[in-house]
């Protein structure tokens, strides 16, 4: 399992999917279960492999929750969505546009209570301050904008219930499921926030076009999401989806889609993005 790991962050050992897949199925035929569910989620997603493969990867998440909890919970979760033989949902969301310009569009009920603690609960270990490298000395210093612990599920930790909700993400947005960057989770305590900011990214060759945000819980004040230039401010509510874009039609950065999430003020606020790009990426390159 250890000579899996190295392999798929690529240190001490250089990166190799298809050598990791063949060590996490390895390690799953003598029982290890964390390599049992990696191997899921490669299987899912298409990891060092040439395609995606959702049969593939539904068969083995059945023999491993014979005799695992977390995989059999996993299983009730995809089983109780409404996807094809490929993980897609069988008919895209369909939002309430709430804004032109920028275009925000709101969908209600787009996860479901026990799909919004899977993807908090899949994230929580994971949390850490949020960062960002300083361009001018190329190390980590703290996020100057976003003052919150937060937490990207990676293709390894993209198990079959994430993978079904990013390809929910893409029905929604109509866009490739390839262009999203990992599902990113945030964790807001009173007083943080993310101050008013654009999610597109200086020169960027690969832009992000879209954001879709996953309000994740209740139970908190303040955290509202707030569109400045157009007067926009939405309550979250766990369960909706926002998804927004960035971009002008001739890919310029959109100066009226500035956003930001407001102060909370009591409880904690769980979100989860996904920024989409206007192309498919490799998520592994954000990985590390």
């Amino acid at each position: 399992m250890q000579l899996a790991v190295w392999r798929l962050v690529g240190t001490p050992l250089p990166r190799d999917l298809t050598v990791a897949r063949a060590l996490l199925a390895r390690a799953a035929a003598i029982g290890h279960v964390d390599a049992a569910l990696m191997q899921v989620a490669l299987t899912a997603n298409g990891s060092g492999a040439a395609a995606p493969d959702w049969r593939g990867a539904l068969a083995l998440l059945r023999v491993a929750a014979a005799g695992d909890p977390v995989a059999a919970a996993q299983l009730a979760l995809v089983d109780a969505m409404t996807i094809d033989a490929a993980g897609r949902p069988v008919r895209a969301p369909v939002g309430e546009l709430l804004c032109d310009a920028p275009r925000v569009v709101r969908f209600r009920g787009f996860l479901s209570a026990a799909e919004c603690a899977h993807v908090a609960g899949v994230a929580a270990p994971m949390l850490a301050p949020a960062r960002v490298i300083d361009p001018a000395s190329g190390r980590w210093v703290t996020h100057p904008v976003r003052t919150a612990d937060d937490a990207a599920i990676g293709p390894a930790n993209e198990d079959m219930v994430v993978r079904a909700i990013n390809a929910r993400i893409a029905a929604a947005s109509g866009t490739d499921i390839a262009a999203g960057e990992p599902l990113t989770v945030l964790r807001y305590r009173p007083g943080q926030q993310y101050r008013p900011h654009l999610d597109t990214m200086a020169g960027a060759a690969n832009q992000r076009v879209m954001t879709m945000l996953l309000y994740l819980n209740a139970g908190y004040r303040g955290g509202d999401t707030h569109f400045p230039a157009p007067g926009l401010s939405v309550v979250p509510v766990p369960g909706d989806a926002l998804l927004f874009r960035n971009t002008l039609p001739d890919d310029r950065p959109d100066p009226l889609s500035r956003h930001a999430g407001q102060p909370v003020l009591a409880g904690t606020k769980w979100l989860a993005t996904r920024w989409i790009r206007a192309a498919p990426l490799d998520p592994w390159a954000l990985s590390g």
